[in-house]
């Protein structure tokens, strides 16, 4: 509001920080004041560098600041000024990466301290299924399942509840309310049992989870494959794999419409991104080799890269989109030739979608393999009561006997 005002707040701050020590001075989202100086549409930002030239000051000035230690926190490392983290100032970079399956499980009874769970609630199942679940969506997980439970009326959280609020917390909720013709879920039905079919057949997928035909997001149905464990690196065979799953879902509703429709836009978005870092970050092309093609930047700082130019020739532009079409193109041929040999198979997973709505992995193994869904499970047997056996023998002289009716009268 005020010209001057954020530099002298950090004088303040660093002052109050020198009468008090030894003192902590933790300042989160660092990236707010500390951005790069000089770079932006237009030019810098005069007053936040002012204010990010006295925080650099402060922290490494003339005068000395014995006892006083600055830590701060930033989701934007890639945005900071240089002179902010050379030694002397932000000299220890510490990355908190996301959980691992034993710090999912503790996130996870930390936030379950708060609500009832049920006996058949494993919290350590939802741990290995949530891989890649920050601790905010961890919390967030079992705020749904405790929502969940009070809609049904239910005084503790069950398993059906955790496992639910999972699929809604990464696919997003279900939207049973989206009212589809039968044309529109006839055809959803076959775009997802295509995903499903090339899921199980190829041999580098995460297994799979599920699959529905029950509008959840921005998607009229799902296909839902979840790791065993951790993934920290994946192959080029898995990400081929991938590419061939994701354009089986097109295959497949072409067979029974003859046409093409805009529920691939997801699949081709997901397939072309996959492609292009095959070939420009991860060296996965043969004819291009192991090169880095532009920067591998997950976001965009406005103006330093919109000014940079490409760093490679138009004829290296050109070979790298006639790679990421091959890749796609050949991807797309092995998933066509393995639908097209188990039409068959493809047609009964849509059907049975058709009809129960939602599938299990287990249950669409089931249908490839042996054509037929697995038998329900069993209700659990109820122990009989032991009969208490007795080696004594009773006479019928020891019973209670009855009294003998009265005779009748006689006259």
């Amino acid at each position: 509001m005020f010209v001057g005002v954020g530099a002298s707040r950090v004088r303040d701050m660093f002052e109050q920080a020198r009468k008090n020590t030894p003192c902590l001075i933790f300042i989160d989202e660092i990236d707010a004041v500390g951005r790069s100086r000089g770079i932006g549409l237009g030019g810098g930002n005069d007053e936040r560098e002012q204010t990010l030239n006295a925080l650099l000051v402060e922290m490494d000035g003339f005068e000395a600041q014995e006892g006083v230690i600055i830590i701060a926190a930033t989701n934007r490392p890639d945005v900071l000024d240089p002179a902010l983290l050379r030694p002397g100032r932000f000299d220890r970079q510490v990355v908190v990466n996301l959980p691992d399956i034993k710090g999912r499980e503790a996130i996870l009874k930390v936030h379950s301290a708060r609500v009832k769970l049920a006996k058949d609630a494993n919290l350590n199942t939802i741990a290995r299924g949530t891989p890649g679940y920050s601790g905010a969506e961890l919390a967030n997980l079992l705020n749904e399942a405790a929502l969940m439970a009070a809609r049904a009326d239910k005084k503790e959280i069950d398993m059906s509840d955790l496992e639910e609020a999972r699929d809604k917390v990464r696919w997003g909720g279900e939207r049973r309310s989206l009212a589809l013709t039968e044309e529109e879920k006839q055809i959803t039905a076959w775009h997802e049992s295509g995903h499903a079919l090339l899921n199980v057949l190829l041999p580098h997928m995460d297994p799979l989870h599920k699959v529905t035909i029950i509008p959840r997001g921005q998607a009229l149905g799902a296909t839902m494959s979840l790791p065993k464990e951790d993934i920290r690196n994946r192959t080029r065979n898995q990400m081929l794999d991938m590419i061939a799953m994701a354009m089986a879902g097109r295959i497949a509703e072409k067979l029974i419409t003859n046409d093409i429709s805009t529920g691939a836009a997801g699949d081709i978005k997901m397939a072309t991104q996959l492609a292009r870092n095959m070939v420009c970050h991860w060296g996965m092309s043969d004819k291009l080799g192991a090169v880095l093609y532009g920067e591998d930047n997950e976001y965009v700082l406005l103006g330093r890269d919109m000014v940079r130019g490409k760093e490679y020739s138009n004829e290296t532009a050109r070979i790298i989109d006639e790679e990421v079409h091959r890749i796609i193109r050949e991807a797309y041929h092995i998933a066509e030739d393995l639908i097209l040999k188990n039409r068959d198979k493809v047609q009964l997973i849509a059907e049975t979608l058709l009809e129960n709505e939602s599938l299990s992995g287990e249950e669409v193994a089931s249908l490839i393999w042996t054509g037929k869904l697995p038998p329900p499970p069993e209700p659990p047997q109820v122990a009989a009561k032991p009969v208490v056996e007795t080696s004594e023998t009773v006479s019928l002289a020891d019973l209670p006997q009855e009294d003998p009716p009265p005779a009748p009268a006689t006259a």
